[in-house]
């Protein structure tokens, strides 16, 4: 999830297992403890653009780094709090932030890699849009209001419930969302007699009506959106070839085989100009629900390394103007 949501549900979850012994000091207490798992940010220092891409929501998003830290958290803590909360409800406290952090990781596109260091295989359940405005919303309102109640006030408990509540609430809808799309999406590949080897389901940008689907069938991939709300029961989908010939030329580069890791196989190649670019189609195109055919938002430049900053976030947000956000609200409403 997002920095935002992260703080705030965070701060959310301080409350109501601190805020009761440490007043609000819990309130930013429990939203450091939920940012702790992204300090690996500081690996951009060193690393380079792709190994970035594999490095961000590895070891300090595993079991093994949240069950090493947390009794050290606690310590630190402890002494920094002077025992006002014992050490085991201290440890106890962290593990619950930081297992809460991974876990709602695991339900974007990106992956985490829970069993770091012993496995590389990364969880993505693709159920939940990175930022999604429904989902940071109540917590954060709920956090600007324990922010302003009084220490002894009867509403924080309430309130701290309430911002929790709906984290887990609208997380249940999301996946009900996911499971009635796919219901959708495989119904359509059996009408339109498409045949893919494999597929998955994500939602486009900030909420959780409308999916992008992608199946591949060894040599492309099918690019598809569907709002829950289409009746339409044909998908029209755009086919993207793989060409991944195109990787030939340059089979002693260093960087192809992190990116084919990262993009777990969903993956096409394409020539721009003179430069070969790869794209990881699972972070969906820019505005494709408006034009099909649009560049993904993920694309790598394989001969230009230096021009790759930023490279999961360079087209999240491109061509979002106000045209392009009546269409969008317009796709989410149905077809």
């Amino acid at each position: 999830m997002d920095s935002l949501t992260h703080i705030a549900l965070g701060a959310c979850i301080g409350e109501a297992i601190l805020g009761h012994k440490i007043g609000k000091k819990a309130l930013l207490i429990g939203a450091l403890a939920q940012s702790i798992p992204d300090v690996d940010f500081i690996e951009s220092f060193w690393l380079s653009e792709a190994e970035q891409l594999i490095a961000h929501r590895g070891i300090t998003h595993s079991f093994f780094f949240i069950i090493l830290i947390s009794p050290l958290l606690g310590l630190f803590f402890q002494r920094l709090l002077k025992n006002q909360v014992n050490l085991v409800s201290l440890t106890f406290f962290f593990l619950i932030e930081l297992f809460v952090h991974l876990f709602l990781d695991a339900f974007n596109n990106y992956g985490v890699g829970w069993f770091e260091p012993f496995s590389n295989i990364r969880i993505s359940f693709n159920t939940i849009y990175v930022a999604d405005v429904l989902m940071t919303i109540v917590p954060v309102i709920a956090l600007i209001v324990l922010i302003i109640l009084p220490t002894d006030s009867s509403k924080r408990k309430r309130w701290s419930q309430f911002g929790i509540a709906w984290s887990w609430v609208y997380l249940c809808i999301c996946i009900f969302n996911k499971v009635y799309i796919t219901y959708q999406v495989n119904n359509s590949f059996t009408s339109q007699k498409i045949t893919q080897a494999r597929y998955f389901t994500t939602p486009a940008p900030l909420q959780s009506m409308l999916w992008m689907l992608v199946a591949g069938d060894g040599k492309g991939f099918y690019v598809g959106y569907r709002s829950v709300f289409d009746t339409d029961p044909v998908i029209k989908f755009q086919y993207f070839p793989a060409n991944d010939k195109l990787l030939d030329s340059l089979s002693h580069h260093e960087e192809i085989d992190l990116l084919k890791s990262f993009s777990q196989g969903y993956y096409t190649v394409e020539k721009w100009s003179d430069t070969l670019v790869f794209n990881d189609l699972r972070f969906g195109q820019i505005i494709g629900w408006q034009d099909p055919k649009e560049k993904f938002v993920f694309h790598y430049f394989l001969q230009h390394p230096g021009g790759n900053r930023l490279v999961v976030q360079r087209g999240r947000f491109a061509k979002w103007d106000l045209k392009a956000i009546r269409v969008f609200l317009r796709r989410i409403a149905g077809n």
